[in-house]
């Protein structure tokens, strides 16, 4: 091989490594213009935030991968070789990769299904917090500490979802505990005017007090009421520490728990 054979293989080697790179630079100037320019209209699109979330993630990934293909292609690389490559690549990708791409397929079952929509509140195992984004791989949430976590798509898609915004209202119970020889009517007649003293009620479903248990040491009385989901914790705060004060200023004691030991 003379020094002419070498000089025209690196000339022309040079040349399609060059247009190869300037192909890549091209296609990445144009998946950042198209996902910019997605990002400025899909206010305007009719299409659920969940769902436009993963769909502008799987737009990019395809995108790079035909960007990645183009540039080979480019560089004088056989299309079939790197067809043949791809699918090569992707079998041994897949077995060592199961996980991510059931993370993928979770994504998308998410999406179609719609379990959980971004904004609201759910608890997912031992986590409970508000959606803020549903990825391609990942699901991120909210904690009321302000605590960000990021859960597998596939976990959320084999395990129980309790949502708590969906319906729009909730039921709220409060147990008040109270001694045995209290007046029961007299525990009636303030649980249910602490009942009357919350605005933040709904009237339909109407509330209840009732006699729920009769307990080892004491007398359970729980309250039950509807209230939107929004008003949920502030009204348990509320009746909680309303209940209590009432309970006191009408002379009716909540024991500690206690035992009667008989010796022989």
């Amino acid at each position: 091989m003379d020094w002419n054979t070498i000089k025209d293989f690196f000339t022309t080697a040079g040349i399609d490594l060059l247009r190869g790179l300037v192909a890549l630079a091209v296609g990445l100037f144009f998946v950042h213009w198209v996902m910019k320019f997605i990002s400025r209209y899909e206010s305007k699109l009719k299409i659920e935030p969940t769902v436009k979330g993963f769909i502008k993630s799987l737009i990019r990934i395809i995108l790079y991968i035909v960007v990645i293909m183009t540039a080979a292609n480019t560089m004088g690389v056989p299309m079939t070789s790197v067809i043949t490559l791809l699918g090569s690549a992707g079998v041994a990708v897949s077995l060592a990769m199961q996980g991510v791409l059931g993370n993928l397929i979770g994504g998308f079952i998410l999406s179609l299904f719609k379990p959980i929509k971004v904004g609201e509140y759910v608890k997912i195992g031992d986590h409970e917090g508000t959606v803020k984004v549903i990825g391609t791989f990942y699901t991120e949430i909210a904690t009321f500490d302000n605590r960000h976590i990021n859960l597998p798509n596939s976990t959320l898609t084999n395990t129980a979802i309790v949502n708590y915004t969906r319906e729009g209202t909730r039921r709220l119970d409060l147990t008040f505990s109270v001694s045995y020889d209290s007046d029961m009517d007299r525990v009636y007649e303030v649980l249910n005017r602490v009942v009357a003293e919350e605005k933040a009620l709904l009237a339909d479903p109407a509330p209840a007090v009732n006699l729920s248990k009769c307990a080892d040491s004491a007398l359970e009385f729980t309250i039950r009421v509807w209230v939107n989901t929004a008003d949920y914790w502030p009204v348990n705060f509320r009746m909680l520490d309303n209940g209590k004060r009432s309970l006191d200023r009408a002379g009716i004691s909540i024991p500690y728990p206690q035992m009667d030991v008989h010796m022989k």
